[in-house]
């Protein structure tokens, strides 16, 4: 007798989408097969007229967790993912304090978060320039990637000079490691902003203009050759532009081992954003035009981009003030991870007409082969976890303050509205988000490790 059986829904794979039932056993997906003909459980979920995706999976989540919990923490921040439809994050190594760079940290990270996490998480490594001969703890203990900048950085983290990346790839290739660049060209942004700073007062286009598509091409372009030269896995983070998916593209049609991610914020909003609202959409890269938002659906459908990650840069109301910090000082981040996976759903499939079969590749399927737990997660297969969204397409949703699990409910989202939400989520076959609500226990999420 199985656990549970989802009868009826609409399941979305990577090829298809059909109706179907799927039953689930010891947190495991068991059996899958036309509706009606899976045989006894002892409970039953009836997903007649909604979509199940696989359990998506966040591959760029900033949680601060310890030590900027002010900001966000593990119970607050993995709350919102499930509500949002998040079954795995993985949660990035910079905004902890300290910064996650060895195996001593990671391991008291580890014993931090355990205790408080709402869904299942992996974890990003550090990637600085006085970690190299660390690497490999991080590696051993189940690290799925490693996070650099070839961009400014906040302080608590470091930036790599394109010499150090090329050895860092050196040390990662050692033992078959992928390393996740944010690529914005340091040298164009920080001259940019001298130029901005020499006006008598800067405004939010001087802000974008700091901060051109030159500059995220110039470092993905550098990344790629290096990648090329030394047969080096790399990831490229938040993609915002098309002439960027471009390039990265065509290095995968030559062979290169490069995979991306966009974000759900450069899915939806664009450069009229900020310079309408400021520092609320303040982000790194910028929000780039309406037509570069449509022309990156594309590569989000042909598979170039093989994540949707929320990038989730949380912090406090203060931090995000213009008259207190500038326009180049004022945090930036939006804060996301509750609102990607409906916000994708309503612009890619509800407005724009896309598969959800999309959707199942880039929020679950990509993100789960990019960071080496496929098999374990990303697809709604016999023996992989039993992690399900369920979505109904018909829907209508508007984010408000109060719908967010966040410490700080404030986020370039509230206030957006659309078609399709997730109302049920579930990890390993345990129900811990329905119709917005939280249901599931702190501590259930369970730390997952790259398959080696």
């Amino acid at each position: 007798m199985f656990d549970l059986i989802i009868k009826n829904g609409k399941v979305v794979t990577s090829e298809r989408v059909f109706v179907g039932d799927v039953a689930v056993k010891n947190g495991k997906i068991a059996a899958i097969g036309a509706s009606g003909t899976l045989g006894e459980t002892s409970e039953t979920m009836d997903a007649k007229g909604k979509y199940l995706f696989p359990g998506a999976i966040d591959s760029h989540a900033h949680l601060n967790d310890p030590g900027y919990n002010w900001r966000e923490d593990y119970a607050h921040g993995t709350a919102a993912a499930a509500v949002g439809g998040y079954t795995t994050i993985v949660d990035m190594p910079l905004q902890n304090e300290p910064a996650m760079t060895n195996g001593e940290i990671m391991d008291k990270k580890l014993d931090h978060v355990k205790p408080n996490a709402y869904v299942d998480y992996c974890f990003w490594g550090g990637l600085v320039d006085y970690n190299f001969k660390e690497l490999g703890q991080l590696d051993e203990r189940g690290c799925v990637a490693f996070k650099s900048f070839i961009g400014p950085v906040s302080p608590d983290y470091v930036s790599l000079s394109i010499g150090q990346a090329k050895e860092a790839l050196e040390i990662l290739k050692q033992f078959d490691a992928r390393a996740g660049f944010h690529c914005e060209d340091y040298s164009i942004i920080k001259w940019e902003e001298q130029r901005a700073q020499r006006k008598e007062k800067n405004d939010w286009q001087d802000f974008l203009d700091s901060r051109p598509v030159a500059a995220e091409l110039v470092a993905t372009e550098n990344i790629i050759e290096l990648a090329r030269t030394l047969e080096a896995k790399v990831h490229i983070c938040h993609v915002s532009h098309p002439r960027v998916a471009e390039v990265i593209r065509e290095a995968q049609r030559e062979g290169v081992d490069v995979t991306a991610e966009t974000c759900g914020h450069y899915l939806t909003f664009t450069d009229v954003d900020v310079l309408k609202n400021g520092s609320l959409f303040k982000c790194a890269p910028p929000l780039r035009s309406d037509a570069a938002v449509d022309a990156l659906w594309e590569y989000v459908a042909d598979g170039t981009l093989s994540c949707i990650g929320s990038d989730h840069s949380p912090c406090e109301l203060s931090e995000k003030s213009e008259e207190k910090h500038g326009i180049f000082g004022a945090w930036g981040g939006i804060s996301s991870i509750q609102n990607t996976v409906q916000a994708a759903f309503s612009e890619g499939v509800s407005k724009r007409g896309y598969s959800p079969v999309v959707l199942a590749r880039a929020l679950s399927e990509g993100p789960a082969k990019v960071f080496g737990i496929y098999g374990k997660k990303g697809a709604i297969k016999i023996g992989f976890d039993a992690d399900f969204i369920l979505i109904d397409p018909k829907q209508d949703w508007e984010i408000t303050p109060e719908s967010l699990y966040y410490v700080n409910k404030i986020s370039a989202f509230v206030g957006l509205k659309g078609v399709g939400m997730p109302v049920c989520t579930i990890i390993r076959g345990k129900v811990v988000a329905q119709d917005g609500q939280l249901t599931g226990e702190k501590g259930f999420g369970k730390f997952v490790k790259k398959i080696k």
